[in-house]
C-alpha cells in the first residue's frame, strides 16, 4: 500500500548523526547530581576542633558580691503613745448649788487647791444642829449612868441612852463631812483639762465636775515582743522621737511580767521628765532602746527574698557554686540600706538573679569588676 498525502508521518531521529551522544550526556548529568547529593553520607566533612571546652549553657548566671560582717549596735524599736502620769475625774460628794468658782478651765492647780465651793448655809445649819444633839445625847447618857449607880435607873435606860449618843455622834460626822465636801479640791498638782460647772448651778452628789491631768512626768507606753523581753531591763535609757518632731531622753520604769493573751507581748513604760510640761499627752512616739552590739551585714533591701515557708532571708553562693538560703533578721534600717544578722562572717551574696534560682541549685556566679569572690 502506498502512503497517501492525507496520512500523518512520524519523525524519527534515531538514525540521525549525533543522536546517541545526547543520550549519554543526559545520563552523565543525572549520575553527577545523584552523586553530589549523596556525597555527605559517603564522605562527611571533617569538623574543626574547638579552641575551648564547651560551656554548659544550662546553668543560670547570677551576680554575686562579697560581704563581710561588721560590729553594729543592736537597737530595739517600738511604736507607742505618750500618756499623762495621772489623769483623774473629779466628782462631788454632796448635792447643792455652786456658790463660788475659783479657777478656770486650762489653769494649773496645786494639790488641795480649792476649785469650787457649794452654798454652805444648809450644811452649816445641819452641823450646828448635830453638835447640839450630841451635847444633849451625852448629857442623857451621863444621867442614866449616874441614876443606875444610885439604883434608880435600869440597865435598859442606860443602853438606850448609849444608843442615842452613838446616833448623835454619827450625825455630827455626817454634818462635818457635808461642810467639808462643800469645797471641791484638786487631789494633785496638774492642769485643769475640763471644768463642767458654773456658779449658781445645782449639782447632784456623784456628778462629774472637773478633770485634772498631770503630764509631769510623761509616760510613753509600748509593747515588747516575747523574743525581746529578756534584752530590756528597768532603768535602761531610751530615746523617744515624738510625732511633733521633738526627740527627748527617757528611761524604762516598768516592764510587765505577764504577756497579753492575744498579742503575746509585754506592756512597758518609758518615763520622760517633761519638767516644763510643754510635751502634750496623747501624741504618738517611737522608742529606741540600745540592747548591745552584734555582727551584721549591710545589704540592699532589694536582695531580700522569702522561702517557700515565708521566711525572710537572702540567697548566697557557696564554694561549689550552689545556692544557699540564709534566714536573716533586720537589725536596723538606714536610708541607703539595712543591717541584717544571722549570716556567716563572710559570704558571697547573690545581688542579681536571686529570684530565678532555688536553694541547692548549681549556678554560674559572675563577680562584678573590682569585687572579691
Amino acid at each position: 500500500m502506498t502512503k497517501t498525502e492525507d496520512q500523518p508521518q512520524v519523525l524519527n531521529f534515531e538514525t540521525d548523526k549525533g543522536a546517541s551522544r545526547s543520550k549519554w550526556l543526559a545520563s552523565g548529568l543525572t549520575l553527577a547530581i545523584v552523586g553530589w547529593m549523596g556525597s555527605g553520607f559517603i564522605a562527611p566533612a571533617t569538623q574543626a576542633e574547638p579552641d575551648k571546652e564547651p560551656v554548659d549553657v544550662s546553668l543560670v548566671s547570677v551576680a554575686v558580691e562579697s560581704s563581710s560582717a561588721s560590729l553594729v549596735p543592736e537597737v530595739f524599736t517600738a511604736e507607742g503613745q505618750a500618756v499623762p502620769d495621772r489623769d483623774t475625774i473629779l466628782r462631788v460628794g454632796m448635792s447643792g448649788d455652786i456658790a463660788e468658782l475659783l479657777v478656770s478651765k486650762g489653769d494649773m492647780v496645786e494639790r488641795d487647791q480649792v476649785i469650787a465651793r457649794f452654798d454652805t448655809a444648809t450644811a452649816q445649819a445641819n452641823l450646828v444642829r448635830a453638835q447640839e444633839s450630841l451635847v444633849q445625847a451625852q448629857r442623857e447618857y451621863d444621867n442614866a449612868l449616874e441614876l443606875q449607880q444610885r439604883g434608880i435607873a435600869t440597865a435598859d435606860r442606860v443602853t438606850a441612852a448609849k444608843a442615842g449618843l452613838a446616833s448623835a455622834e454619827a450625825n455630827l460626822v455626817s454634818a462635818e463631812d457635808a461642810v467639808s465636801n462643800a469645797e471641791v479640791k484638786a487631789p494633785f498638782a496638774g492642769r485643769l483639762e475640763e471644768l463642767d460647772i458654773n456658779e449658781g448651778e445645782f449639782v447632784s452628789a456623784g456628778s462629774q465636775v472637773a478633770r485634772i491631768v498631770d503630764n509631769m512626768p510623761l509616760t510613753v507606753t509600748i509593747q515588747i515582743p516575747q523574743q525581746s523581753r529578756s534584752k530590756i531591763k528597768v532603768g535602761q535609757l531610751a530615746t523617744v522621737s515624738l510625732i511633733t518632731g521633738e526627740e527627748v531622753d527617757g528611761r524604762v520604769n516598768f516592764i510587765g511580767s505577764s504577756a497579753d493573751a492575744s498579742t503575746r507581748t509585754f506592756a512597758a513604760e518609758i518615763e520622760i521628765a517633761n519638767e516644763d510640761g510643754l510635751i502634750p499627752a496623747g501624741v504618738s512616739a517611737q522608742v529606741k532602746i540600745s540592747t548591745g552590739e552584734l555582727m551584721a551585714h549591710f545589704v540592699s533591701p532589694a536582695i531580700l527574698s522569702l522561702d517557700t515557708e515565708g521566711t525572710l532571708g537572702v540567697k548566697a553562693v557557696d564554694a561549689d557554686n550552689k545556692v544557699e538560703f540564709h534566714e536573716v533578721s533586720i537589725v536596723q534600717a538606714q536610708t541607703d540600706g539595712i543591717w541584717v544578722s544571722g549570716l556567716p562572717e563572710s559570704i558571697n551574696l547573690i545581688t542579681i538573679g536571686q529570684a530565678f534560682v532555688n536553694d541547692g541549685e548549681t549556678v554560674k556566679p559572675i563577680v562584678a569588676e573590682g569585687e572579691g569572690a
